[in-house]
């Protein structure tokens, strides 16, 4: 297709909000679910470190 104007790009021949829209909503639920795999790692290293610094006071206290 070839569009003679930048507005008749973005219309895209009378589909644009449906195009413009889907992309939008497909980044930003990218973005949403990039935040959400770093919020989940954040807590499960925090769980690890927990858990490690546990386990080492446990063998410290057999080791006494």
């Amino acid at each position: 297709m070839i569009w003679n104007s930048a507005a008749e790009f973005w219309a895209m021949g009378g589909y644009g909000f449906y195009v413009w829209g889907s992309f939008g909503v497909t980044a930003m639920l990218m973005a949403l679910e990039i935040g959400w795999v770093r919020q989940q790692r954040q807590r499960v290293l925090a769980q690890v470190a927990a858990e490690s610094a546990s386990e080492q006071g446990l063998s410290k206290d057999w080791q006494s």
